[in-house]
């Protein structure tokens, strides 16, 4: 063998042990690397919080034998439950009766000469239940069904009242 050629295998051996060792400490390095990354996302990657945002706000009930309780409704009362006519009146029923919009009596005494004569309950269970008649429509409760009958009797009061 020529100098040569045991300079060349003396060299690639060298170079051979050079990048074996690299691969070494790299394998090792990454290794402690990947360790410690994964040591310190743990805690930034905790997916409880997202899976709890993302969970579906129901579930279908597919089973045809469950019994299911429900809760009854709450139903808001407008106004906080407020009786005071004046306040009602300028919120719901100053738009039909304040203009004469569909039929409605305004707050003048002689538009409801006909209604009054009927006596105060009969214009109260027409204001609560609605009324069709020739002159026009009244809806029910003034198309506000979340009043209390007693919210309506309040308005009523106050309407008659101003006449």
């Amino acid at each position: 063998m020529s100098d040569q050629d045991s300079i060349f295998f003396r060299n690639f051996s060298i170079l051979l042990g050079v990048m074996i060792l690299l691969t070494i400490i790299l394998a090792v390095g990454s290794s402690m690397f990947q360790d410690n990354l994964v040591e310190n996302l743990k805690d930034r990657l905790d997916r409880s919080d997202i899976q709890a945002s993302i969970a579906p706000a129901a579930a279908v009930n597919t089973d045809p034998n469950a019994i299911v309780e429900v809760a009854p409704a709450q139903q808001a009362v407008p106004f906080d439950g407020s009786l005071d006519g004046e306040l009602i009146y300028n919120n719901v029923c100053a738009a039909c009766h304040g203009t004469g919009a569909g039929g409605a009596p305004k707050l003048e005494a002689a538009a409801w000469e006909g209604r009054i004569d009927k006596g105060a309950e009969a214009v109260l269970a027409n204001a609560i239940n609605g009324y069709t008649g020739e002159a026009g429509l009244m809806p029910a409760k003034g198309g506000r069904t979340d009043l209390t009958d007693e919210q309506v009797k309040a308005a009523v009061d106050f309407m008659t009242g101003s006449l």
